[in-house]
């Protein structure tokens, strides 16, 4: 039987990475964002109070249907014995997790909030004649809009979900990962995962990574969105926002205070990667 461990966190953090490299093992099954936990939400609406199902369900079998939902889905990587569902809202459900498996850890990647906007605007000035879906017509005009919607939006959404988690009862699931140090140390930072997750560590090839999936990308219009260099490194360079959004969205990142939680967090000491033109 498998055993399940999750994927969350930030976007433009280093999941995809993750997923990458954790790939490398042949025991381990890891992808980009799967729709794993959108089919339960989905279910759960159809047989949850108010629809004309809820009758046919009581709490254990709603339960058996989202454990179904699971099994099914991975049925094709029944050989793998670890697998990683990734989903940014899994952080905002641990109390369902919580039912569905006894042992599970939750890897949450994280990076300064103002370089996760930085790394979206930058995406977006790649493709200058690409209207994506990344922004509606009326936000996407000036920096500061396109900002605002993504706190309004996809980075929002995330960042409150982790926070709940961060703070929540379950915190002990959880290990967050700054991007910075998985990326400039690579080995420490995967080891330490095994550590987490209870896995014997494995030699990972940093410097031979594969992943794509253009076809994601190319059907919400933003090119690149999940490339993954093959060198995992990091490379150094100013922010193209204006200084007064870089300070305002790096002062989000309130995982750097670890007082009142129980989550582990590996992240550098010091915020001396960051440089703002």
């Amino acid at each position: 039987m498998n055993k399940f461990h999750f994927i969350s966190g930030l976007p433009r953090s280093g999941s995809t990475l993750l997923s990458a490299l954790l790939c490398q093992n042949p025991k381990f099954y890891a992808n980009m964002s799967s729709p794993v936990g959108s089919l339960i939400n989905s279910t759960l609406e159809q047989i949850g109070a108010g629809s004309e199902f809820y009758s046919f369900f009581d709490e254990k079998k709603r339960q058996q249907m989202c454990h179904a939902i699971f099994q099914a889905y991975y049925m094709d990587q029944a050989k793998k014995d670890v697998i990683f569902d990734t989903n940014r809202m899994w952080s905002a459900r641990l109390h369902q997790l919580t039912e569905l498996y006894d042992d599970f850890k939750v890897i949450c990647l994280v990076r300064n909030p103002a370089w996760i906007m930085d790394s979206f605007e930058k995406i977006y000035r790649k493709n200058p004649f690409n209207y994506s879906k990344m922004f509606a017509p009326g936000n996407r005009h000036t920096v500061y809009s396109r900002c605002e919607s993504m706190v309004n939006g996809i980075v929002g959404s995330a960042w409150s979900a982790l926070k709940e988690a961060y703070y929540g009862e379950h915190s002990e699931k959880l290990l967050l990962v700054d991007y910075d140090l998985l990326a400039i140390h690579p080995k420490k930072a995967l080891n330490l995962i095994y550590d987490f997750i209870g896995e014997p560590r494995f030699e990972h090839d940093f410097d031979d990574v594969e992943f794509s999936h253009d076809e994601f990308d190319y059907t919400i219009g933003v090119k690149g969105l999940h490339a993954v260099k093959r060198k995992v490194e990091y490379k150094t360079r100013k922010s193209i926002l204006p200084p007064d959004l870089f300070k305002k969205y790096s002062e989000m990142a309130f995982w750097k205070d670890t007082s009142g939680t129980a989550a582990s967090v590996l992240a550098p000491k010091l915020d001396v990667l960051a440089t703002v033109g």
